[in-house]
């Protein structure tokens, strides 16, 4: 059975870093991956084929938005989770319409929840 990847993709690495641990603590067995920009998350979609990926709404260059609609038009079945600092209702409806499956807010993410969601989208 294949091991369920994600793969962050946030130029913030201290952020990156700090999901990914969070991560590991709720889910030790998971294959866990990394990007800091568009071009580089492309290419390890293309590689790795994550089954769910964390991405940010802004990104240098290429924002998470358009690289979430490039991702989905190869590869629809991976789960998109658009990361934000705001929670703005236009946020929320751009993620929505660039085929994000969820729209989620930085400052309100917990391990226990990050945990529970990453499991929920495991049993797909």
């Amino acid at each position: 059975m294949k091991k369920f990847r994600i793969l962050i993709v946030d130029n913030d690495d201290p952020f990156r870093q700090i999901l990914k641990t969070t991560l590991r603590v709720s889910l030790p067995t998971i294959a866990i991956d990394e990007a800091a920009g568009g071009g580089e998350a492309l290419q390890k979609v293309d590689i790795l084929l994550p089954d769910l990926i964390f991405m940010d709404i802004r990104l240098p260059g290429e924002n998470g938005l358009k690289l979430t609609k490039k991702i989905k038009a190869i590869h629809p079945n991976i789960t998109i989770l658009i990361l934000s600092s705001y929670d703005k209702p236009e946020y929320r409806e751009a993620a929505s319409q660039y085929g994000a499956d969820r729209f989620l807010v930085k400052t309100s993410l917990n391990h226990m929840e990050l945990g529970e969601l990453v499991k929920s989208y495991q049993k797909l």
